[in-house]
Parts: C-alpha cells; structure tokens; sequence
C-alpha cells in the first residue's frame, strides 16, 4: 500500500475512516471488522473499518498505519494544539500495556502468527487469547485456539483439560504459545484429543 493510511485512536480502538482505506486493509489481512457487519463475507463494504490495539500497532510497526488521536492534551497531561496529534509507536506500545494483561507476550505471538500468514483474531469468545485463521472469517473456521502463557506460568492439569475440552467441543486444536519475551521467541505446544 503506497498511500497512507490513518487511523483514529477513540479510547481502546483505532477507526479507519476513509472506506477505501478501510476495504484495502480488509481485504489484505482480515484486519478488524466493518462497523455494524458482524461477519462480511467480502471486502466490499460501506463502513468504517475498527482495529483492535494489537492490530493497530502491528500495522503502524509495519509502516502501513499512522495513527492519530484529536486532543488538547497528550497522554502525559501536558497541553497540545488541540488538534489533530499523531500517536508515536512508543506512546502506542504505553496504551497497549495498560489495556492488554502480558501486552508483550501477546503482541510477540500476534507478531509471530500474522507474519507467517495466518489470521489473527481475539479469541475471548472461546475463553483464549486469540482465535487462528489459515485463510480468513467467512472464507474457513479457525482451526486454532491459541492461549499465551510464559515459561514460568503454573499449568493445571484442570486448566489443560477445560481448554482441550472447550477446543473439542467448537472443534478446533487448542494450542499453548510459549512466549520467550527476553529471548525474543516463541514456541508452540498442540494438544490434539483422540477418544482410546
């Protein structure tokens, strides 16, 4: 994408505008959902385009976002123009932080996920962090589940029966994203479920 696109922070969403923009987007990834149509079937849409913070940063980290917020005063509380204020990926990252539990984690596997083509969505509906598409919403089913933990999180024996049980039951593989933030990598445990 050559031109520019922008999109506007309005607390813990960022709305892109322009429909063009907005379709382009959608129709490059599945990035976020046209206002009002809870699953399109294409890119041709009549609405604005919502982005979910993660997505947001992903894509201004990318190049192929720039986000702006409309404003008198910064996140630090100091005065501003009052007008139109661009929101720099530092400032991006502090309010992804405070709106997302594990900000880090969960953006290293979102990073990881989408770079290697997948789609990704939230995933609170099925109780994980994200829901994993191989081609796009409307085009197949998330075939994954994908619940961020840290190496030194404690894992119940309970916690893994209720996620595979839950994965079973909308048929989809739940699937543990180890996060490696100081170590910058991820690694992947599936759990598959088969009747003895």
């Amino acid at each position: 994408m050559a031109e520019s696109i922008r999109g506007e922070l309005i607390e813990n969403r960022i709305v892109v505008w322009d429909l063009e923009h907005s379709r382009a987007l959608f129709r490059e990834g599945f990035y976020g959902k046209p206002l009002g149509i809870p699953k399109p079937k294409d890119a041709e849409f009549d609405a604005p385009l919502i982005l979910d913070l993660i997505e947001g940063y992903y894509l201004a980290r990318s190049g192929r976002l720039e986000i702006y917020r409309h404003g008198s005063r910064d996140t630090q509380g100091r005065d501003g123009s009052g007008g139109v204020l661009t929101v720099s990926l530092r400032e991006m990252a502090s309010i992804c932080r405070k709106e997302y539990a594990r900000f880090d984690s969960k953006y290293m596997v979102f990073k990881e996920l989408r770079d290697k083509g997948y789609v990704v969505t939230p995933g609170i509906k099925f109780g994980c962090d994200f829901a994993v598409y191989e081609h796009g919403p409307g085009i197949d089913h998330a075939p994954y589940l994908v619940q961020v933990v840290s190496p030194s999180d404690l894992l119940t024996a309970t916690m893994i029966v209720l996620s595979g049980r839950l994965a079973t039951t909308v048929r989809k593989q739940f699937i543990l994203a180890v996060a490696r933030v100081k170590e910058k990598r991820v690694e992947f445990l599936a759990f598959d479920w088969w009747r003895a």
